[in-house]
């Protein structure tokens, strides 16, 4: 192991991350398993790159089958590509129409935040203050930006909405509604006061990176409303709330707003590189008129098949209804421990996606223990990572076929976990 990290330092150049205190050097996947070099299974509650479970037989014979018949860049005529986009476009409401494919969560939000500008003529972009969305200069502009400003002059943040550490005490969640939606109303305002205007707002639609908050009853939507109101564009990024995760086809059905673009990416391709920006032709035609927008490896019939797999996938195995009993016991579980250790401060989150907030007796986020919970997890043969604006969210998000015998399982390794952790 030593020699080999000594290796990937010099051929990656040191710095690259990896997980855990002793990283796991795997060599195999199946289903919810992964395997280590030295043979021993561990249950991935972790990836969602692998939705429908790693290698997955249907996703594996599509994508040799195509790759093996026929595989070139969009510049050709293509039905596969074309029937792949249209049943795309057909998983969300009648304001979705065409795709523009691509191959990674960034470039599809990067495509979405153009598309906005080119159609409002304005350049402003609204973001939570604790977000993720990508790695380009324009998209990485809005990372977790906290009070600071953006290094982006057309970037305003927002505090996220949540009600577990609220904004302002003793509101109730009406109150608590208000009183995000006039933090919104003010980073639009500024926008329009530089002179930038608002051209979109772009958040995941379930907030994953910000740590699942449970959010107000209806800011999603009537924070949608004012950003059209400002006259710009509300954008859904999907790439980790999307494709069944919550136990429905997208996040934004379970928070409640409909997005005028929609981006998807990582499940997309179950390991193939796929993403996707879906908006209204007029919106993606004005994308394409104002761009020689092309990429070498998107919208290609090898994408397409492997497309296809994963949605058949989803559909014929009913992992949407999977997903929400199964999601819906383990957090019932989790909950159920939550008042026997003071150590869990929240559990919550949606479908097969849920956060466990960790902290001290006096509430404040613990970082160290959930490192120590994640490792401890991990030595138990259960994969998890820690995540939120405070990195004390203990972050479950297994492939789509995690089932109830994983869920037992995993729920005796969390109880190991925290008593040996309590000792």
């Amino acid at each position: 192991m030593t020699e080999l990290l000594a290796r990937r330092n010099a051929a990656f150049g040191a710095g690259a991350p990896l997980f855990y205190e002793h990283p796991l050097h795997l060599v195999r996947g199946e289903g919810v398993y992964l395997y280590g070099a030295d043979g021993k299974r561990y249950v991935d509650m972790y990836n969602n790159v692998p939705c429908v479970g790693h290698a997955n037989p249907r996703v594996v014979e599509a994508m040799a089958r195509q790759q093996a018949t026929l595989n070139t860049h969009s510049r050709y005529l293509h039905e596969g590509a074309i029937a792949f986009a249209e049943r795309l476009a057909a998983l969300h409401g009648k304001q979705i129409e065409s795709v523009i494919l691509s191959c990674s969560g960034t470039e599809a939000n990067e495509v979405a935040l153009r598309m906005a500008r080119f159609a409002t003529g304005r350049r402003g972009i609204l973001c939570t203050n604790a977000t993720y969305h990508g790695n380009s200069e324009l998209v990485s502009a809005l990372t977790r930006l906290g009070s600071q400003p953006s290094p982006n002059p057309a970037v305003r943040a927002f505090p996220f909405p949540e009600t577990y550490r609220p904004i302002a005490p003793n509101l109730n969640e009406a109150q608590l509604c208000e009183a995000y939606l006039a933090q919104l109303a003010a980073a639009i305002e500024d926008l329009e006061r530089s002179g930038e205007g608002v051209a979109a707002m772009l958040v995941c639609s379930i907030l994953a990176n910000e740590g699942l908050p449970d959010i107000p009853a209806g800011f999603m939507e009537r924070a949608a409303a004012m950003v059209r109101a400002a006259g710009g564009y509300v954008i859904a990024d999907e790439v980790q709330a999307g494709y069944a995760r919550t136990g429905h086809w997208w996040g934004y059905e379970v928070t409640g707003f409909t997005p005028d673009i929609v981006v998807t990416g990582k499940p997309m391709g179950n390991g193939l590189p796929l993403a996707a920006t879906a908006a209204s032709r007029a919106l993606v035609e004005g994308f394409r008129a104002k761009t020689r927008y092309f990429n070498t490896f998107a919208s290609s019939p090898l994408q397409a098949a492997v497309g296809m797999a994963v949605l058949d996938e989803i559909e014929q195995r009913d992992l949407r209804g999977s997903v929400a009993a199964v999601g819906a016991a383990l957090k019932a579980g989790l909950r159920a421990r939550q008042g026997a250790s003071e150590a869990i401060g929240d559990v919550r989150g949606h479908g097969l996606f849920i956060g466990v907030e960790l902290v001290t007796p006096d509430g404040s986020p613990d970082v160290e223990l959930a490192k120590a919970v994640i490792n401890r997890l991990k030595e138990k043969g259960f994969l998890t990572s820690n995540a939120g604006i405070f990195a004390n969210v203990v972050k479950i998000r297994p492939p789509l076929v995690f089932g109830h015998e994983h869920a037992e399982a995993f729920l005796v390794a969390w109880d190991e976990t925290i008593a040996e952790l309590a000792a």
